[in-house]
Formats: structure tokens, C-alpha cells, sequence
């Protein structure tokens, strides 16, 4: 439960109203650039660098990540965080995941992107959160499909070896085009390669023969492919900052070069005339196209974003040429012709209600005021993307269009976190200060990283509603953080937690429980049955551990792992973490607790019963084996009869905890543990052990498991050695010098 490689990554911008509510820019609290697109029959997905990060020098783009976004109906867009960081996931590369392109083929996502101008890289995924694994590495054993050590060796004399796109054809057939610049070898129109690849659950082969130089006059950067019907479309950017295009047959080509389809961006709406650069995707989605671009209509507004550089340096000032922000609007053809794109304030027409009746990241709407986000990134886990709103301004809001409640709605669900006092989430209709819905509580929770559901009584939410407002309360910024909503036609009462395994019965006391088998959590604020700082299970994550990754209990995020002899235990243990067990006391009485646990170099815990303290605070010896040394740390507690929900609460940091163990009376011995005679009269607890020459020296430890001695035996049986060396009457655990072999004896 430590956390070790987890990442977050706070995107500290504030959020903004745009002038007459235009729906355009999609998200008004990044700084986004570079957009691709792609659709399948049910989502279009837009795929945007960062420029949140972008130092204040002009030209220098420093973006470190790619963020995500996807929508069913063309108006309300999920952002899914930064799915993608660069320097993170594979090693040194990429160091700037400048312009990306994106992919959908047999339900996985797949993207390619560049290192800056060095190199062109490809990822893949089962879903756009992740998590991505690089198909190239796995198949061709480099990290990259073109640059220095590639598949391709290197970048085939391109200038500017980036500004990927991909494209799968009908036949499922994959190709990668990549390129753009100018060099003495390399003129302006001859930059553009593309290769071919094939494809087959998530494996990727690139085919060397296939790689193909490609044409079009004036072309500059950002190559991209489409196809309509079985005409191939071969866009860029032009010296101009001029999206141009040409067509083919054949999708190598070669390339009719047609004219321009998107203008300057200096001609979009409300961005005072401020141009730039330029880059597009395009992509069909329910019969009908769009075009993403991205423009300078939010760093010129008048209530602009704040821009935060990688050193966390903030800049209430961003310049206009490195915060740039994604738009969208609907394509039209003329015949197989693209016309020339329409900017618009209001973006494309929402193609159908929106339906409140599934669970949504609460990072989904059409409008944002004053809200930031954080996405939590754990490497080998799919992204989580938290909307943290900024409630210290005087509105801050999410507004969701063409919400179809049809019936009606009696409850909203909200899963959060909250560190903050006073701080509830509104509901309203038609505006920030339209009627109101309901009002929802959010309950506190230990961390920022513990998220419960809270339910919220709904009225007169009826019919199609045009535009609902989520409208954050509360006395501090970002103290609360929403995961997900969901809307639901009958409220759904609170269910308690449950317990898992054993049947589904309560843990019997007298007894023990497995550490790893922690309750189920069950529905509603005060139900959760654990909590962990990460989404991550560190022995699948962190490097060098598989061997000891296990599945159990998956999507859980507490760390569990596999011991060389193949128990499982919970370690990586953070301070604030903490476990709940279903246990049913058999008869009133004093009873004995023992905990098992382990550290290299000590900890601290203690135990609730029914959310009051029963042990008070327990202290992990520092074993000499460290995490491979267990010992036995045991406190007397009064029981009463009947079922209570036992809590283990980590006070520090670092320790591992196998199991929690009641045997019935004060100081007693564990009775899980067999208990057998030697002929000497020993007790030896445990196996009984046949001792040999070679195993005459031990390390002596109390039932506590402090470590209080030596013996050795010199020909004596243990008893003899333990009374011949000053050990008085009791119940030791000895541990053998040569071997390691552990057993415990009773001496009386």
C-alpha cells in the first residue's frame, strides 16, 4: 500500500466563461494543441498535446503529455486527462510528444506520436484511459518506428522526423505517415513518408519494403490521412500555416494536390486576430464529418487561464504562441471535394440527448467555469482524471447540454473526495442561478486520494433539460475532488459493506484473518471498506517485482503480493491506510489480538472495533530479515459478543501485514498454532523440529517478537541451553543462525 511510482499530475489552469457561452474551445481550463481525431460506431475521440506546461519563451514547445477526449454526441466531451506522459512510461522516450495522431481498430485504441522533431513512436490500448504498452518494442524490439535506433534504423532523410498520423484501412491494413520541414537533401513537398503495418490483437509488425516517400507541393507539416468511400485525402500544413490537401486512389499514392480546406487561424472567432500555426484532424462520426484544430481563442480572452510551467512556475500572462486551445466544427463536402471550414463560436449541433442515466467522469460537459483537474497516472493503470473545482471564485460550474431525464430523476450519485469543510455540489436548471434540482453534501474522507459515493435528493428533473448546471460550493479551492455522477430514476439506498470470502460470513473470533481479505465495500457515503493512497498494486507496477504480482483482489489498489513461499501479504503500507473485516465474536471476554507483520526498520498500527479504538497504537520490530521476518505483535482487548467491523489503521509508513489472529484470555498463546511435545520436555510450537548438528545457534525473540538474546545449544537440548543461559520460563521464538528456520518453544 506504499506508494512508490505513482505520479500526479496537477493541471493548475483555472477555468474561464467565453463570450455568449460559445462552446467553442472544447475545454476552457487546458492549454491544448495539435488535435487528431477518430471515431468508432459509438464514440469520436479527439487526441490533443498539452501546452498547460509551455515555457513563456516564444517557439520553445515544451509538452510533456498527451490529454484525451471523447464524446457520443458531438456537444458534451469527456476529458480523460493526460492518458500519455512523456519521460515516464518508456524510459527516456519521448522527451516532447509534440503533434500525435490516433487510431481505432477492433476496439483498441492506438496512437503514434513523435519525440519533438527526433522520432516517431507508437502505443496501444484497450480503452483511451489506458493502460498503453508499445506494440513496436514487443514485436521489433525497438522503441520506436523511426529516429536513431528505430526499426527503420533512422528517419530515411526526412527533415523533421515527426508529426505522425495513422490511418486503417477497410481490409484492417495499418499505415503510419510521418514527416514535415525542409533540409539541402529534403526541399519543401518532399518530406512526407508513409509505412505500412498489420495488426492482430494489440500486436503490431511493421513491413520495411513498404516505406514510401509521398508528395504535395508547398507541404510543410502535420501529414494526415483519411479515407471517404474509396478516395484516400492527404492533408497538411502548409509554409502558410494553411491547411492544404490532396487526393488519391491509392493510398501511397501518388497525390492530386487540391487546395486549402481549413484557413489561418487568425480568422477564428473571439481570438482577436491572433494566428500561429496550425494542425487538423478529421474524422466521420453517424454519417456525418469534423474537422479539430487548434486555435489562440482562449490565451486571448480577457479571463484567460493561468499557465503553469514544468518547475511549477504560474504565469497569469501565458504568451499566445505556446498556449494554444482545441476547437471543433462539422465538415462539409462538395461532392468528394472538402469545402473550406467554417469557424464557429458554437462548435457542431449536439446529434442526440444526452443520457444522465450512466456513470460519466465527472470531467464530462460542454462548458467549464473556474474548475481545474488533476490526473492521477500510475504506470500499468488506466488513468483517473478528477475535476477539482476552484470554489474560492465567485462561480465555479460544469454545464451539461440536451440532458434527457425523460420520467424524471429522484437521486444524483457522486463519488468524491473531500479534505474541506462546507463544500456541496448544486444542481440547476438553464443557468449557474437557475432553479434548483437538489443540493448534495459531500461527506469528508480521509485523503484527497479516497473517493465514496454521496447521494443526493433530485426534483423536478423531468424531460429533456437544455442546459444543467454542476455548481461547486465551498470555502477553499480544490478541496474537494469529484471522480464520477451518475443520475438515477429511483434513489438507491445505502448498502453496508460485506464480507469477503469466508462465504460471505463474518470472521468467526476466536480465529484468524488473512490480511489480504478485507471487506467488499459496499454503496453510499460510510460504506467504503478500505482506503489506499493509489490506484496502483505496486507488485504488478513497480519495476522489477513480477514474481510477487498477484491479481488478487484487482482494481482495488491495495498492495498485495506474493511471498517466495506463495502467501499473500499487504505491504508497501502507507501512513492513513487503513482495512475493514465483518467479525462475529462468539461470547463475551477477554481475548488476545496478534498481528503479524514485518519491517527492515519499524512502524506503527493500531486497531478499531466499530470506529472506536481497541488497541491503541502497536509498534512493528525491525526484523533482521526485514520484510521476510514476521513477527507476532499482540495486545489484550475486551470483546462483547455479536458482529462489529474490526479496522486496521496504518500510523506509518513501511511495514508488510499477513494477518490478524483472536485467541480467547489475556496473554495467550495463538491457537492456530500446533503445539507438540519433545522428548525433552521442550514445547515446540509449530512443526516439530528435527535438529541437526549444523543448526546449534538461534536467535532468541518474546512472544512480542523483540529480539532478546542468543543461545547456543553446545551438545545441551534447547531447554538446557535456554535455562543454562538465563532464559526464565515462557514462550520464546527462535530463529536458526545457519538456516533461517523459525519455530517457537515453550519452556516451563
Amino acid at each position: 500500500m506504499e506508494l512508490k511510482s505513482y505520479v500526479c499530475a496537477a493541471v493548475l489552469t483555472a477555468g474561464l466563461g467565453m463570450q455568449a457561452m460559445a462552446d467553442n474551445p472544447i475545454s476552457t481550463y487546458h492549454y491544448l494543441a495539435d488535435p487528431s481525431a477518430a471515431a468508432d460506431d459509438s464514440t469520436f475521440y479527439i487526441l490533443t498535446d498539452v501546452d498547460d506546461y509551455n515555457n513563456q519563451t516564444n517557439w520553445s514547445y515544451d509538452i510533456i503529455g498527451l490529454y484525451a477526449f471523447s464524446s457520443n454526441d458531438m456537444k458534451n466531451w469527456t476529458d480523460h486527462g493526460m492518458i500519455f506522459k512523456s519521460n515516464r512510461e518508456f524510459g527516456n522516450y519521448p522527451n516532447n510528444t509534440w503533434a500525435s495522431g490516433i487510431a481505432v481498430h477492433n476496439g483498441r485504441i492506438f496512437i503514434v506520436y513523435p519525440d519533438g522533431a527526433s522520432g516517431v513512436g507508437m502505443i496501444t490500448a484497450p480503452s483511451i484511459d489506458g493502460p498503453y504498452t508499445d506494440p513496436i518494442m514487443e514485436t521489433h524490439g525497438k522503441n520506436r518506428i523511426a529516429g536513431a535506433g528505430s526499426f527503420l534504423g533512422d528517419c530515411d532523410g526526412i527533415a523533421h522526423c515527426f508529426d505522425p498520423g495513422i490511418l486503417f484501412d477497410d481490409d484492417g491494413t495499418g499505415y503510419v505517415i510521418f514527416g514535415g520541414g525542409e533540409s539541402g537533401q529534403r526541399p519543401f513537398g518532399n518530406n512526407f513518408d508513409i509505412i505500412k503495418f498489420s495488426e492482430n490483437n494489440g500486436k503490431v509488425t511493421l513491413d520495411r519494403n513498404s516505406l514510401t516517400r509521398v508528395q504535395l507541393p508547398n507541404s510543410f507539416e502535420a501529414p494526415y490521412l483519411h479515407k471517404k468511400g474509396s478516395t484516400y485525402y492527404l492533408s497538411f500544413n502548409n509554409r502558410s500555416q494553411v491547411i492544404d490537401y490532396g487526393m488519391s486512389n491509392n493510398i501511397m499514392g501518388p497525390y492530386n494536390y487540391v487546395g486549402s480546406v481549413i484557413p489561418g487561424i487568425g480568422s477564428v472567432p473571439d481570438a482577436h486576430g491572433e494566428g500561429g500555426n496550425n494542425h487538423q484532424g478529421f474524422a466521420e462520426f453517424q454519417g456525418k464529418w469534423y474537422a479539430v484544430y487548434h486555435d489562440r481563442r482562449l490565451v486571448t480572452s480577457d479571463n484567460h487561464p493561468a499557465a503553469t510551467t514544468r518547475n511549477g512556475t504560474r504565469s497569469e500572462n501565458p504568451n499566445y504562441e505556446n498556449h494554444r486551445s482545441v476547437s471543433i466544427d462539422e465538415l462539409t463536402w462538395n461532392g468528394d471535394k472538402m469545402n473550406t471550414l467554417k469557424f464557429t463560436r458554437e462548435g457542431p449541433a449536439q446529434i442526440r440527448n444526452f443520457d444522465p442515466y450512466k456513470t460519466y467522469k465527472a470531467t464530462t460537459s460542454s462548458k467549464q467555469m473556474n474548475i481545474r483537474s488533476r490526473t492521477d497516472w500510475t504506470k500499468g493503470e488506466p488513468v483517473k482524471h478528477v475535476l477539482l473545482p476552484l470554489t474560492s471564485r465567485s462561480e465555479s460550474w460544469i454545464r451539461v447540454s440536451g440532458v434527457d431525464f425523460g420520467k424524471g430523476a429522484e437521486n444524483l450519485r457522486i463519488k468524491a473526495a473531500n479534505v474541506g469543510d462546507g463544500n456541496k455540489v448544486e444542481i440547476h436548471t438553464g443557468s449557474a442561478t437557475g432553479p434548483l434540482a437538489g443540493s448534495c453534501e459531500i461527506a469528508k474522507t480521509s485523503n484527497n486520494m479516497t473517493f465514496t459515493d454521496n447521494d443526493c435528493a433530485m426534483t423536478g428533473l423531468t424531460g429533456v433539460v437544455d442546459q444543467l448546471f454542476f455548481v461547486f460550493k465551498g470555502s477553499k479551492d480544490s478541496t474537494m475532488g469529484l471522480l464520477e455522477w451518475e443520475f438515477q430514476g429511483t434513489k438507491r439506498e445505502p448498502e453496508p459493506q460485506t464480507t469477503f470470502g469466508n462465504d460471505g460470513k463474518a470472521w468467526t473470533v476466536p480465529g484468524k484473518i488473512e490480511a489480504e481479505n478485507f471487506d467488499e465495500p459496499g454503496y453510499g457515503a460510510g460504506n467504503d471498506s478500505y482506503a489506499d493512497n493509489d490506484a496502483s498494486n505496486h507488485s504488478c507496477t513497480d519495476e522489477g517485482k513480477e514474481a510477487e504480482c498477484t491479481d488478487y483482489r484487482e482494481g482495488t489498489g491495495v498492495d498485495i503480493y506474493k511471498k517466495a513461499d506463495g502467501k499473500m501479504v499487504v505491504g508497501y503500507i502507507n501512513a492513513g491506510e487503513w482495512l475493514e473485516y465483518t467479525i462475529n465474536v462468539k461470547e463475551d471476554g477477554d481475548y488476545t489480538l496478534f498481528a503479524a507483520v514485518a519491517s527492515e526498520g519499524g512502524s506503527t498500527f493500531n486497531f478499531e472495533l466499530d470506529g472506536k479504538e481497541l488497541t491503541g497504537d502497536m509498534e512493528v520490530p525491525a526484523g533482521g530479515n526485514g520484510f521476510d521476518d514476521f513477527s507476532s505483535v499482540k495486545a489484550n482487548v475486551a470483546l462483547t459478543a455479536g458482529t462489529h467491523i474490526l479496522r486496521f489503521n496504518a500510523v506509518a509508513d513501511w511495514f508488510d501485514f499477513d494477518y490478524v489472529s483472536f485467541v480467547k484470555g489475556k496473554d495467550a498463546v495463538e491457537s492456530n498454532i500446533n503445539v507438540t511435545e519433545s522428548d525433552s520436555g521442550t514445547t515446540f510450537i509449530g512443526e516439530k523440529i528435527a535438529l541437526q548438528r549444523s543448526m546449534d545457534s538461534f536467535k532468541v525473540f518474546d512472544i512480542s517478537g523483540k529480539n532478546v538474546g542468543f543461545v547456543k545449544l553446545n551438545g545441551m537440548s534447547i531447554e538446557q541451553a535456554l535455562i543454562a543461559s538465563g532464559y526464565k520460563k515462557g514462550v520464546y521464538v527462535l530463529r536458526g543462525m545457519q538456516n533461517g528456520k523459525k519455530f517457537m518453544v515453550a519452556v516451563r
